[in-house]
């Protein structure tokens, strides 16, 4: 009788193990979400030295080339202020593969492309896609790990596959479009894809949640913000016409999230000067960061005459340094508060821009990698503590709303900074570039200004 009993007194324990046994492994999960991340990531930057390969096969000029970048930025970023809210309500495995699905049709569609007005189609399509991608990524990991420790290192491994995609951008693209062609920076996701696709069979099905949308604030954001990069990329007459638009459209953004219930942009978090000074920090990294690789990628195939595989190893010494300064950036917030990584990394990344300025078409290939260094380890330093402070200064229930915000603002600013760096090359590349430099040494020294009335170590 005392054996039936001790049976009896185990069958939880036994049909748990069980469960257990059946339950699909947290890290496939981790796996799925930490390439969809990698993957959108990569495709911000792998493009960038690909450029003129792209700009000779078409025939396009600069305009055109800076609508390949900027289709996928800002989609991406516009629509990144929504999608938390629609991985919410469809549940966020049918969201990520969803976006996984169409991202990777998109991808075959860049690499099919017969003209350019096509491929800047398909680009925006997967500027879409990434934005569902990027939430409900985040979103299975939160779900696949319920011990708080396993999720935090869970997250920091998804974090790092970003870092290392954006470091291996550069280098990749120059590689595939040297090996292969253009194409293949497009094709060459299509497996990866399909290997997400495949892991998320095993993955669990997400729950569906109810979360408001505000299609107003989002379909005016949008339109605000294309109109903007228009009138800055296009110019002349139509680009007037398009300013006009942009500024009306910001206007009835503004009036339209002032009076939203649930705005995509609650404009009372700006009421608070760390969430402002934060917001603005990033968006000037973005501008430094982005913008500088969409210039140098020009400027060492346009002007040094170097291959795209060359042109892509020029980035390395940079972007190899990133994931382990982003790092060290966090452990100095956590250490001494967020303003003096803040302060340090954008004068870091300010004094980098400004040496740059010596760099003319003679100067050695191999320097110019070197003198890259400064403004990128600076921008590295920067962003995880300004990302901390921006998070200890909303409430919880908002963390997420103000990180997507503070994403997209970043997102938004690299792609406008591509627009007018852009412009400004195409009329004499070394003086654009040098004027580029300095609005984006400027940009820093504003937003420095900004950072210095942060609270101290006690705000971490």
């Amino acid at each position: 009788m005392s054996t039936n009993r001790t049976l009896k007194a185990d069958e939880p324990a036994i049909e748990q193990q069980e469960l257990d046994a059946d339950r699909p492994s947290p890290a496939l999960t981790l796996t799925a979400a930490l390439l969809g991340f990698a993957l959108i990531c990569l495709d911000a930057s792998v493009v960038n030295v690909a450029l003129p390969a792209i700009g000779s096969s078409f025939g396009s000029g600069m305009s055109g080339l800076q609508w390949v970048v900027d289709a996928y930025t800002l989609a991406f970023a516009a629509l990144m202020l929504s999608t938390g809210a629609f991985s919410d309500r469809a549940g966020a495995s049918r969201a990520y593969a969803l976006g996984t699905a169409v991202f990777t049709l998109a991808s075959v569609g860049c690499g099919l492309a017969p003209n350019l007005p096509a491929l800047i189609g398909a680009r925006t399509v997967q500027g879409v896609a990434a934005a569902v991608v990027l939430p409900a990524s985040l979103a299975l990991v939160r779900q696949a790990y319920t011990d708080p420790a396993k999720r935090a290192r869970a997250v920091a491994l998804w974090a790092a596959g970003g870092s290392a995609a954006v470091a291996l951008g550069p280098v990749a693209g120059g590689a595939l479009t040297t090996a292969w062609d253009w194409r293949g920076i497009f094709f060459v996701n299509l497996p990866v894809g399909l290997v997400i696709l495949a892991l998320l069979v095993r993955a669990p099905r997400s729950e569906r949640r109810p979360a408001p949308l505000d299609l107003p604030g989002q379909v005016t954001a949008v339109l605000a913000l294309t109109a903007l990069t228009f009138a800055v990329i296009e110019g002349g007459a139509a680009g007037w016409a398009a300013g006009a638009v942009a500024v009306v459209a910001g206007a009835a953004f503004v009036r339209i999230e002032a009076r939203q219930p649930h705005p995509v942009v609650p404009l009372g978090l700006f009421h608070d000067r760390t969430v402002t000074a934060t917001v603005a920090a990033g968006a000037a990294v973005s501008v430094a960061f982005y913008s500088m690789v969409f210039v140098f990628s020009l400027f060492f195939q346009q002007v040094q005459g170097r291959s795209a595989l060359a042109a892509g190893l020029m980035f390395l010494p940079m972007t190899g340094l990133i994931a382990v300064t982003n790092v060290v950036a966090g452990k100095l917030a956590g250490r001494y508060g967020p303003r003096l990584p803040m302060l340090a990394g954008q004068g870091l990344a300010a004094a980098g821009l400004l040496v740059l300025l010596y760099v003319d078409s003679g100067t050695p290939s191999a320097l110019v990698a070197v003198l890259l260094v400064p403004m990128a380890l600076g921008c590295a330093l920067t962003v995880p503590p300004l990302t901390a402070a921006m998070m200890d200064a909303v409430p919880a229930e908002r963390a997420g709303l103000a990180a997507g915000v503070l994403n997209s603002a970043r997102q938004v600013s690299g792609g406008l900074g591509i627009a007018v760096f852009g412009a400004l090359v195409s009329d004499g590349f070394v003086e654009g570039m040098r004027l580029s430099l300095i609005i984006s040494a400027a940009l820093l020294a504003v937003t420095f200004a900004l950072s210095c009335r942060l609270s101290g170590p006690s705000a971490s």
